[in-house]
């Protein structure tokens, strides 16, 4: 999963949901030496990407991108998911998409010096072209991978990936829909589990 499904996956506790964003850039053990709310974040982030990189349903959907993008194809896929979740926003959260990253843009500004480095800089960029709004969109999302294909010199193909979306966007997002039922109901058990544990 992306940045959004991340942070929705962290509930309400602003601990957790910044432990959850950040956790890419956290190695090994080096979670340990973070106030606990956001060990637990972190925590829950490992467990997200290890339910969703084994699972079935999502590995269904990255097949169909494989022979274009290859080794990729996980990373694009996390992003479409990212993509029906910000579409279908209201089914999953009462408060608008709009209202809800605003907030965590804020939280993010708040909790500024516990940032990792790479975090810091990226920020300013993920507010000012708003990327999780945008994930709402097809053009937003072609925008998001055209950038990441940047990143990578252009090797994953990415930047072409929206026309797969398009092709199929139904069967795409009628796995998002199925996969995110089961990960949102593990995530609580796994809340549960971690917080048990502190």
């Amino acid at each position: 999963m992306n940045f959004l499904a991340h942070i929705y996956l962290s509930g309400d506790n602003e601990g957790v949901t910044i432990g959850n964003f950040i956790a890419d850039g956290i190695k090994g053990k080096k979670y340990q030496k973070y106030p606990s709310t956001i060990q637990k974040g972190i925590l829950l982030h490992r467990f997200i990407d290890s339910f969703t990189d084994s699972h079935p349903t999502v590995r269904k959907s990255t097949k169909r991108l494989h022979e274009k993008h290859g080794h990729y194809s996980g990373v694009v896929v996390d992003i479409l998911y990212d993509h029906f979740l910000a579409k279908n926003w209201n089914q999953y959260s009462d408060t608008t998409l709009e209202n809800y990253v605003n907030n965590f843009y804020e939280m993010l500004q708040d909790n500024y010096v516990m940032l990792p480095t790479r975090i810091q800089r990226m920020m300013p960029y993920m507010i000012a072209d708003n990327w999780l709004l945008s994930y709402a969109t097809i053009p937003g999302i072609d925008k998001i991978l055209t950038q990441m294909s940047v990143r990578v010199n252009g090797k994953s193909n990415m930047n072409f990936a929206v026309l797969e979306l398009k092709e199929f966007y139904t069967e795409f997002e009628e796995e998002f829909t199925s996969f995110f039922e089961e990960l949102r109901a593990s995530c609580k058990e796994k809340l549960v589990e971690i917080e048990q544990k502190y």
